[in-house]
């Protein structure tokens, strides 16, 4: 296996989640959006998986899932004997992370693209907007948390780089993470996990 990835980007769930799972794979660094990568990923987005005898991978969410179910003795995700329960809440909690976490902080990061002007004000404008949802996302997970600091179940699980890779980024708002007890709490854990400072290491971000 060979993963695709630019430093700090949601890359890092797949990271840490191949760390956990301990089998021999590459990694290389990619500059995102550049012509020499979008000849590995047209979209030129990260993280990208490849894996011998298959097409290249993408989207995080379909590649953890990929993990979960080629290495179920890492047990990141619902076994084979689980309900459809278990299968619903990871499921749902991945659709919340790929589908409204992630989102919440395009407008901030690239507010460009949610304007038509070219007035710094009226992209500082987009990124002010875009605070209040990033806090709503931010609170939905704080409250996911309070029982636990897994987000599923009561072991670690895919989701949890996942969540833990994304909100990072609110370091670069002025209400980061520790400002959220429950999400502190997870990501003191987090930081302490042997593959997470690993895989953060291999990155560049410690």
């Amino acid at each position: 296996m060979k993963l695709y990835f630019a430093p700090g980007t949601c890359a890092l769930a797949v990271h840490i989640v191949l760390k956990w799972i301990g089998k021999p794979f590459e990694a290389e660094q990619v500059e995102m959006g550049s012509a020499a990568y979008k000849k590995i990923n047209p979209l030129g987005a990260v993280p990208a998986l490849a894996v011998d005898g298959y097409r290249v991978m993408t989207q995080v969410d379909a590649i953890l899932n990929y993990l979960n179910a080629s290495f179920p003795e890492a047990t990141l995700g619902p076994n084979k004997d689980a309900d459809a329960l278990a299968h619903f809440e990871m499921n749902e909690t991945l659709a919340f992370l790929g589908g409204d976490f992630h989102p919440a902080f395009f407008p901030f990061f690239v507010p460009n693209r949610f304007t038509t002007s070219q007035d710094a004000g009226a992209q500082d404008a987009v990124r002010e907007a875009a605070k209040v949802r990033i806090d709503q996302v931010m609170t939905h997970l704080n409250q996911k948390l309070e029982q636990s600091v897994f987000l599923v179940g009561d072991r670690r699980s895919m989701a949890d780089p996942y969540a833990f890779a994304m909100t990072r980024w609110t370091e670069a708002t002025d209400k980061p993470w520790q400002e959220y007890p429950a999400v502190r709490r997870f990501m003191e854990h987090m930081h302490d996990d042997d593959g997470v400072i690993a895989a953060m290491q291999a990155q560049g971000l410690i």
